[in-house]
């Protein structure tokens, strides 16, 4: 990260003046996109919570980080939980471990618990739980100072429900706690930690196999809207941030080469449902009074409002909003329903972030369980926090083969 040492200064300079009302991670993301916006006119899209967009299974993350129109497994609920309702296990138990920025510190981790069951032919609920633990933060005023330490973290909990409407087609809601504990307590300031609430619409199509000339062949459809509700705010004198709010869509299909070979061709794309921020104008280290006006005027948007207007309120119009969206392309093979291969590509436009990474993954089935584990190599000059990073994930499938699915 080429402003990593820009941003150590940074964050130890101006410790007095803010880290009273704004959270360390937050300063991070404000003070690297705005740098990159003064220098490129570049506009990049922050949020608050940003942890709930990171992909929390090895398995979605073997095949780019997608999953809305993937085959359903335990970790659905991130992405699309109408897919639940066409599980042929019964229930499902699944645990999943991320090491985070591990070139840079060895304790930032993500770990999610997922729990789903498929109550009966039409419908399932399922249940997970998303913490985030930034590691252990010396704080002090000054280089001579005994630091104290504090453990700041982020933790989401979700309730979901699938209906199957027809044969091929279900729906989904899903309910979620955020807490985002990532204030920096003082003597004179209150450090309780911030919350909101959100939810997820989401729907799932999934075609009968059928016939074609050399193989068969099965279609899959899937859309959701993650994250709709209030902003998240960490004190009375802070500024309000935007949920991550993201419309995905994706489209997959399987070639059913025999009995033991399949392979699964997958697409997504995404795009946040926040304002494009203006551009932030710095002199001397310091918003301009005109900058500081358009960055209130930006955060006094209504949310819900957004979810329509951020499809045409990019500065640059059109062909700003379509850099907006990101895409992934997968593809995993499955021999005889107990061994997987998977491949995928994430692009992100230069002027949003420049995410742009190959990753790969396996996975094994054995009995009722289920090992997976991915691996992300980035291809842009921008590093990845995940560069090098092993993801894995664990599953136990209880029931597995109760509801059959043709």
């Amino acid at each position: 990260m080429k402003n990593l040492s820009s941003f150590k200064l940074y964050i130890f300079v101006n410790s007095k003046l803010h880290m009273k009302s704004i959270p360390l991670f937050l300063i991070a993301v404000l003070y690297l996109s705005n740098s990159l916006q003064a220098q490129d006119n570049r506009r990049v899209i922050t949020t608050g919570v940003p942890v709930l967009l990171i992909a929390a299974d090895a398995r979605s993350s073997g095949m780019g980080d997608q999953g809305v129109a993937t085959r359903v497994d335990a970790f659905s609920q991130q992405w699309n939980a109408a897919k639940f309702a066409f599980s042929e296990t019964k229930t499902g138990i699944a645990l999943s471990y991320t090491p985070y920025l591990r070139e840079l510190v060895n304790d930032i981790n993500l770990a999610n618990l997922s729990y789903f069951n498929r109550i009966n032919e039409r419908s399932a609920f399922a249940a997970s739980i998303r913490y985030f633990a930034l590691g252990e933060v010396e704080l002090r005023q000054t280089a001579d100072q005994v630091p104290r330490i504090e453990s700041p973290n982020e933790f989401a909990i979700d309730l979901s429900y699938s209906l199957r409407l027809s044969e091929q087609f279900s729906m989904a809601v899903t309910g979620r706690f955020i807490n985002s504990n990532l204030r920096i307590p003082t003597g004179i300031a209150d450090a309780s930690a911030a919350s909101s609430f959100g939810a997820d619409v989401s729907m799932f199509y999934r075609s009968e196999e059928k016939f074609y000339k050399d193989f068969n062949g099965r279609w899959r459809g899937g859309l959701a809207i993650s994250n709709i509700g209030p902003k998240i705010k960490y004190d009375a004198a802070g500024d309000e941030n935007f949920l991550p709010t993201n419309f995905k869509a994706g489209a997959g299909f399987d070639f059913i080469l025999d009995a033991s070979n399949t392979i699964g061709i997958h697409l997504e794309i995404n795009k946040l449902l926040v304002p494009t921020p203006p551009v932030f104008e710095i002199e001397n280290g310091v918003l301009t009074p005109e900058a500081q006006q358009a960055f209130l005027d930006y955060n006094r948007q209504s949310e819900f409002g957004a979810i329509f207007s951020s499809w045409g309120d990019a500065p640059d119009g059109i062909s700003e909003e379509l850099r907006e969206i990101t895409w992934a392309l997968g593809a995993e093979y499955w021999f005889d329903n107990s061994f997987a291969l998977r491949l995928g590509y994430f692009n992100e436009s230069r002027d949003k972030g420049f995410r742009k990474f190959v990753t790969m993954g396996a996975g094994f089935k054995y009995s009722t369980i289920n090992i997976d584990a991915s691996y992300l190599f980035s291809t842009s000059t921008v590093q990845n926090p995940l560069e090098g990073t092993l993801r894995f994930g664990l599953t136990f499938n209880i029931g597995d083969g109760t509801y059959i699915e043709y």
